[in-house]
């Protein structure tokens, strides 16, 4: 029984992981490095900014140290923030999926390597805030996808708003990426792919790819979980 929805956001909900490229980019400028679109897309866009910038560092491409990382992600979210109240949009299809859900009161929840403040901006200019009962994000977790862990505390988050407990099985997990695919999957829960950051055939973990999320019913929904 389909009981709750629990959405990666960037690349999911709003049309984001360029801004987040770009954002790195610049904030990458005074160390004399620049992250290519194939090489964000082939091994970065999965991560969270900290796991971002120290696969960098470990990559021998980026010269400072760990602690030095968080400074570097302050001023990575100030232009990502930038970036996104004069460029940010939502998906094409996102609007009529979440009302579908809440009209059928599908609790919904985030789950993302993002930080809170960069989804909040992003969820109140697109006027989404109110559809999602819980918000994971980046700094609320020790590890970063593929590791489940962000999945489960969104889970157990919803949980503590709900009369009777869902189940990992219960739960479907909505993705643009191996590394969150791989996370659902971990998690125990059903998972579903949207086309909007790779192919099909990259998506194969999925239980069901979808180019657009209106594509999908209820009925689809619930069918994953009987």
């Amino acid at each position: 029984m389909l009981r709750a929805v629990i959405f990666d956001f960037d690349g999911v909900i709003t049309d984001s992981e360029i801004l987040h490229l770009r954002a790195f980019n610049r904030s990458l400028v005074p160390y004399g490095i620049e992250i290519s679109t194939k090489d964000y897309y082939t091994n970065y866009l999965g991560f969270s900014d900290f796991d971002c910038y120290r696969a960098l560092v470990e990559n021998g491409l980026l010269n400072i140290n760990e602690q030095q990382i968080a400074g570097v992600i302050r001023q990575k979210s100030r232009i990502f923030e930038e970036l996104t109240r004069t460029e940010g949009r939502t998906i094409e299809g996102v609007h009529e999926f979440l009302r579908m859900l809440q009209e059928s009161k599908v609790p919904m929840a985030i789950c993302s390597g993002s930080l809170l403040t960069e989804i909040e901006v992003m969820l109140d200019e697109a006027k989404l805030r109110h559809f999602f009962a819980v918000i994971v994000s980046a700094e609320q977790v020790k590890e970063g996808k593929p590791s489940p862990e962000g999945f489960l505390l969104a889970l157990q988050k919803l949980n503590k708003k709900l009369p009777l407990p869902i189940a990992a099985g219960e739960c479907i997990v909505i993705e643009d990426s191996r590394w969150g695919l791989e996370a659902g999957n971990a998690a125990g829960m059903h998972t579903i792919a949207v086309t909007n950051s790779y192919e099909a055939d990259q998506l194969a973990l999925a239980e069901k790819v979808v180019a657009k999320l209106n594509e999908l019913t209820l009925d689809d929904l619930q069918r994953l979980c009987a």
